[in-house]
């Protein structure tokens, strides 16, 4: 472990800068959702495409970096859950990774010890912040790991439905950071003593959540936590409650599960009479026996049993088919995977989920439940959406051999406006333009 009195100087130097940088508004609109569905990567069945230790890409116009570490003998037929650990202010992507003087026993918050006792099941990810920090200007650091997941999901064999976040300190309020933007690519997040130092984009939907944090906690104040905790209190339906937390000098901890969460949106808040670090030991210290590690490894193993080696693949319904633009070559998908009327549609990396399953009968194309739907005699520039089918030509489409997809109602273009994953889906004064062709798939 890198001893948290040995951060705190440089944590309490910079706290007051990166508080100011919480109210940063992030980039994007949140991603479509897998949770609930086994869906495996491009990489499965292939040879690894990439091998444990430093990895560099280009993200946003700079080049990151990042560390992975995948389980001893892995197999390309296996979908493994993902963690993703983010360090500290002034901590490094090789302190997650390594577990400083603790070594393995602290690799990851101690969570590569646990999962490699229990099966090998997950690969790890250490990103390294800019200035060793998570400022996240512009949803610069969301966006590195949108990257990073595009980057893992084409060369490794994952199971999209079990991809967790968790980081200290600045790494706390990274990992709030995608709690709030990424609900839907996520399944959980883990925010050991964080704040809202990197933003909260969104910030609207249910993810299930872990906070822990000490109770005399001097650099960032354990009310700051509470507050995070609280918005997925209120996100995942629970009952709200004022949780009980352990008194000062009890050295000791409390670990609460808040009742009356959705089903598979659990709030826990743990507090322990300690201040700021990760890793308290209850009669006092800190260090890699901590009890963290498996309250943390408890909370995200519950979400999944080893789905086992991927040795057969369901062909799909030929009934079905994805519709990708020509000019992204992503795929026309519901926002969120809603099924509500209104949800609007984007285009997102292609893959097998309901969300982007199309059917077609007669002039109607249908995905979850409901009908593609431009705004009655909307005008050039409205976004689609999907609403309840009932016949009207606002929800007639003409599907052309040339890939264009036009409205009955009012000959508009089914249009792409980008070619970057959420780019919105719009009608549109037809153009002929690559952005306008569509193929089913």
């Amino acid at each position: 472990m890198i001893r948290p009195r040995t951060v705190i100087a440089m944590i309490a130097a910079g706290a007051v800068v990166a508080l100011g940088a919480a109210g940063i508004a992030l980039g994007g609109t949140t991603p479509d959702g897998h949770v609930g569905t086994t869906a495996a990567t491009a990489g499965c069945g292939k040879p690894p495409a990439l091998n444990s230790g430093q990895h560099t890409i280009s993200s946003g116009g700079q080049n990151r970096s990042f560390i992975l570490r995948l389980p001893p003998n892995y197999d390309p037929n296996r979908q493994y859950r993902l963690f993703v650990g983010f360090h500290w202010r002034g901590g490094t992507a090789n302190d997650v990774d390594s577990g400083g003087s603790d070594g393995y026993n602290w690799s990851y918050y101690g969570l590569r010890r646990l999962s490699d006792a229990a099966g090998n099941g997950t690969i790890f990810v250490a990103p390294q912040g800019n200035g060793n920090g998570w400022a996240n200007p512009g949803g610069q650091d969301l966006t590195f790991v949108d990257d990073i997941l595009r980057r893992l999901d084409a060369g490794l064999c994952l199971d999209t439905t079990q991809r967790y976040a968790g980081g200290f300190s600045y790494g706390g309020g990274m990992s709030y950071a995608i709690a709030c933007a990424r609900a839907n690519v996520f399944r959980a997040v883990v925010v050991y003593a964080g704040a809202e130092l990197s933003g909260c984009s969104g910030g609207n939907q249910p993810i299930a959540y872990l906070g822990i944090h000490g109770i005399s906690d001097n650099v960032l104040n354990i009310g700051l936590g509470r507050g995070l905790r609280d918005r997925f209190v209120r996100n995942n339906g629970c009952t709200a409650q004022n949780p009980r937390e352990p008194s000062a000098g009890s050295r000791t901890h409390i670990v609460t599960a808040y009742s009356g969460c959705r089903a598979g949106y659990p709030v826990v808040w743990a507090a322990f009479d300690g201040g700021h670090t990760p890793g308290p030991i209850d009669g006092g210290g800190e260090g890699w026996r901590t009890w963290t590690s498996g309250e943390a490894w408890k909370f995200i193993s519950q979400f999944t049993s080893d789905p086992g080696p991927t040795t057969t693949t369901t062909p799909p319904d030929p009934a079905t088919f994805r519709l990708r633009g020509e000019a992204s070559g992503r795929c026309l998908d519901v926002v969120g995977a809603g099924t509500a009327n209104g949800t609007q549609l984007i285009t997102w990396d292609c893959h097998t989920n309901a969300n982007q399953q199309f059917t077609q009968n007669g002039q109607t194309l249908r995905v979850s439940g409901k009908c593609l739907d431009a705004p009655n005699n909307a005008g050039s520039g409205a976004r689609v959406q999907i609403w309840d089918c009932h016949g009207g030509a606002n929800q007639s489409w003409n599907v052309t051999s040339n890939g264009t997809i036009t409205s009955v109602q009012t000959g508009l273009c089914l249009n792409s406006t980008g070619t970057g994953n959420n780019a919105p889906v719009t009608v549109a004064t037809c153009s002929g333009g690559a952005d306008q062709r569509w193929a089913k798939a």
